[in-house]
């Protein structure tokens, strides 16, 4: 049985960092397959934040680009989220989420592509 699980969230001031991390089990990471953090905000649906595949591609929203980064270290097993000048607007409950192929392209940022999804880790932001 597939399983992602985050950690690393938490509460910090407006500029500070935060390190996310998701273990997945049940299957390994392989060179192939799709990987990816979203969040959610109180209101708000479900939004992609930032995705990488096994070569190293990466794909990441607007509102994070310089900010954010995203790795895995598929020998861990594990993705991890990189975050820096965290903002008000960044508070959310984070998830990760994984698929077996990301096909062509740059990795996808849409909630309806990932199959696996972890059960999130809440990140506030206060100003």
């Amino acid at each position: 049985r597939v399983q992602l699980v985050e950690s690393g969230g938490g509460s910090v001031e407006a500029g500070g960092s935060l390190r996310l991390s998701c273990t997945a089990s049940g299957y390994m990471y392989r060179s192939y397959y799709c990987t990816a953090w979203f969040r959610q905000a109180p209101g708000k649906e479900r939004e992609g934040v930032a995705a990488i595949d096994g070569d190293g591609l990466t794909n990441y929203a607007e509102s994070v680009k310089g900010r954010f980064t995203i790795s895995r270290d598929d020998a861990k097993n594990t993705l991890y989220l990189q975050m820096n000048s965290l903002k008000p607007e960044d508070t959310a409950i984070y998830y990760c989420a994984a698929d077996q192929d990301c096909y062509e392209g740059p990795p996808r940022l849409t909630t309806n592509f990932y199959t696996y999804w972890g059960q999130g880790t809440q990140v506030t932001v206060s100003s």
